[in-house]
């Protein structure tokens, strides 16, 4: 299966090379990245690795090309950076463009999972087991940049993922910065924190992005820095701090440290779909809520995300109820 290796010792290379820097607004011409090499010391699914990563379809800072290869563009803290990830037999081929380009590859192999632990979870039902078995190649992924998750978590808070999904490419597209070296058409690197702050309401609104949710965006971008440092603590304690910026909760931050910290305990709460996805497979329980959800979790304490991602890949999901009989206008008979 594309982009699944066999068992490896970890080994990375590094290989430089001319990194193109975009200028006014137009990208540089463009040429040969630098490049890592990164073998995998076990199974590895680059779709299911980096897939939590993509922002719909139409993501302009993600994209999947027809050879396999993944696309990613981030705002690093040494600037914009596009990043190609390829499979290449047993070994991951990293490619990289833009001032970002050696901060993105030296965290190449955090970002494929080398830091996470697959094997610290076990399954204790049949169904989890199962899962695992088919899809081997699952790692959690851990990019080490929280505000390139934190926005987008907080344009999907209480609205349809198609609305969110439509805001975050619509905003990135008009404010972001064209994706250095050749990346495919239509990329861009999100807005910087002072962007965002600068973007009129009226451009909100467009976007159908309400007030409060572009306020709390706001707010995040002020204290991007000291946001950002959160990559560095634990994931609880990042979570407590990411949670004092007003209008983001619980939901917010799981869905932020999932991603940048690539956290295996850290389970979302709040959800509309996932205390019941998670009640039905595990105690046929379609109308379980969250209290319902985390004591099913519970006996997978230190890997319940891990175990939700695992039992969102089984496929279970509670059957659609019938919809009500219609209501018949007599009238019109």
């Amino acid at each position: 299966m594309a982009g699944r290796f066999a068992p490896r010792p970890t080994r990375t290379t590094v290989r430089g090379g001319h990194v193109p820097v975009p200028r006014g607004g137009v990208r540089a011409p463009a040429g040969p990245g630098h490049v890592r090499i990164h073998e995998p010391d076990g199974p590895l699914d680059l779709g299911l690795v980096l897939g939590p990563l993509r922002r719909g379809p139409g993501d302009p800072t993600f994209r999947t090309t027809p050879d396999g290869s993944v696309w990613r563009t981030s705002r690093t803290p040494d600037g914009p950076g596009t990043l190609r990830v390829t499979a290449h037999g047993t070994a991951v081929r990293g490619e990289a463009w833009g001032p970002g380009a050696h901060w993105l590859l030296d965290r190449l192999p955090d970002l494929l999972g080398a830091a996470d632990d697959p094997s610290a979870f076990t399954p204790r039902h049949r169904l989890l087991a199962h899962t695992r078995h088919r899809r081997p190649g699952l790692r959690l992924t851990r990019t080490g940049l929280v505000m390139e998750s934190l926005i987008p978590s907080i344009l999907e808070q209480k609205v349809t993922t198609d609305e969110a999904y439509r805001a975050w490419r619509l905003l990135v597209r008009r404010f972001g910065d064209p994706a250095p070296g050749p990346a495919p058409d239509g990329m861009a690197v999100m807005p910087e924190p002072r962007t965002w702050a600068l973007i009129p309401s009226w451009e909100w609104h467009r976007a159908g992005v309400d007030d409060k949710r572009a306020s709390t965006v706001l707010r995040a971008v002020r204290v991007a820095a000291r946001l950002e440092e959160a990559v560095r603590m634990d994931p609880v304690a990042a979570r407590a701090r990411l949670e004092v910026v007003p209008g983001i909760g619980p939901w917010t931050s799981a869905e932020t440290v999932q991603r940048s910290h690539g956290a295996a305990d850290e389970v979302t709460v709040g959800d509309v779909h996932l205390p019941g996805i998670v009640g039905w497979a595990l105690a046929g329980d379609r109308d379980a809520d969250d209290t319902e959800m985390l004591r099913l979790l519970e006996p997978y304490a230190g890997q319940r995300h891990r175990a939700a991602r695992l039992i969102l890949l089984s496929g279970r999901v509670p059957p659609r109820r019938k919809p009500k009989m219609p209501v018949w206008d007599i009238g019109r008979l």
